[in-house]
């Protein structure tokens, strides 16, 4: 249990009291869902506090009682916590369905008090899982709370998201954003928050994320560099052995997906994120098809360092690719 980040932000009051004037009366199925960085997770955790709080104030669990001290110490036995296993991290790792058949006896037995369940994420739930997990919802136990956290709700399947309560947690007004966001961001970000809020899909805790992250400095020389390789058609070793000293793969990876995105954009007269940079030029580069091309070679890149295949190597070969357009 995370006790640390547990809170219910501006943007969620309104879920926050739905729920709480409703209880006991809410259903046994709730699924949480919103964009990464809207603060579902803490959402979520202060909600489980408050739940088996012996001594439940209007906002809060009261943070003293047996309940709560069990699940700051992470020893509740009436709170079970499902995700993927620990040394399965991948980005497609799935909630295998032996998780969710240990739920039987736990769901079945009487104790006193409430218990909850929380599966995350819920889009790891493999059909199997998903279909054992169905079985749960039809039978619950007694003061039994099942909660679903999701990115993408619709990566559910149909017969799970039909027995759940449904509740968005990333609806921020942006008048609410920028409140927040003043408060926790340095006085000199401030001028910053319209760009950081388009390159965080519009969410404050992303936002926060992004300001601290390296790469977000390093975007216009990445893009420099990128407009010389393809136009002077020479030196991608060079280039690659730079980048692989400036950034780590993974956020060389990140910055590298959000201007890809925006070149799409330009091609597409759609709106770019990066608005404080210029793509006129690398945009008249490059074919729709061969930027599509490139961005499956990013994902293909990505899962070859998951098999532990060197970062560096990945680079060059990233930047070959780059220089190599007719």
């Amino acid at each position: 249990m995370d006790a640390e980040n547990s809170q219910v932000y501006p943007w969620q009051e309104q879920v926050w009291q739905n729920l709480t004037q409703r209880f006991p009366n809410m259903g046994h199925g709730l699924l949480f869902y919103g964009k990464k960085g809207c603060g579902k997770h803490a959402f979520a955790q202060h909600f489980i506090a408050w739940i088996l709080c012996l001594n439940k104030q209007p906002n809060s669990a009261c943070g003293e009682c047996s309940s709560c001290l069990w699940l700051k110490s992470d020893t509740h036995p009436n709170y079970v916590h499902i995700s993927t296993d620990e040394d399965n991290k991948k980005q497609n790792a799935k909630i295998k369905i032996e998780k969710i058949r240990d739920l039987q006896p736990f769901v079945q037995q009487t104790v006193e008090g409430w218990r909850v369940i929380v599966i995350e994420p819920a889009e790891a739930l493999n059909m199997a899982s998903a279909n054992a997990l169905l079985k749960t919802l039809e039978e619950p136990g007694d003061r039994v709370v099942i909660i679903l956290l999701a990115d993408h709700y619709l990566k559910l399947p149909a017969t799970i998201r039909s027995r759940m309560q449904h509740f968005a947690l990333d609806r921020v007004s942006h008048a609410q954003a920028q409140v927040f966001l003043e408060q926790k961001l340095a006085p000199a970000l401030h001028a910053q928050i319209p760009l950081l809020m388009g390159l965080a899909n519009d969410m404050p805790l992303q936002v926060m994320q992004l300001s601290q992250a390296e790469w977000l400095k390093r975007r216009a020389d990445f893009l420099l560099d990128w407009q010389k390789l393809v136009m002077q058609k020479s030196m991608p070793m060079q280039y690659a052995s730079k980048w692989n000293k400036e950034l780590n793969f993974a956020d060389l990876m990140t910055l590298f997906e959000y201007l890809l995105s925006d070149i799409i954009c330009v091609k597409l007269n759609q709106n770019v994120k990066n608005s404080d940079l210029d793509f006129s030029t690398i945009s008249t580069q490059y074919s729709l098809e061969q930027l599509f091309a490139l961005y499956t070679d990013i994902q293909e890149f990505k899962q070859l360092i998951e098999q532990n295949v060197q970062s560096n190597l990945a680079v060059d070969q990233l930047f070959i690719k780059l220089m190599n357009v007719s």
